[in-house]
């Protein structure tokens, strides 16, 4: 897991907690299973607050 400040968020992404648009310049978190490598294609871009109540 990784977080991403507003500046270094440059692409739009779909976060998977809640189905909605992170726009570029939004601050949020990727994640990626603990056994890849963080360049997997599993990585995934979350709502810093979906990433914290995720189940």
């Amino acid at each position: 897991m990784r977080s991403i400040s507003g500046t270094a968020a440059t692409k739009a992404y779909r976060c998977p907690g809640c189905d909605q648009e992170i726009p570029p310049g939004t601050p949020h978190v990727v994640a990626w299973p603990a056994d890849e490598p963080e360049g997997t294609v599993e990585r995934r871009h979350w709502h810093t607050r979906c990433w914290q109540r995720r189940r």
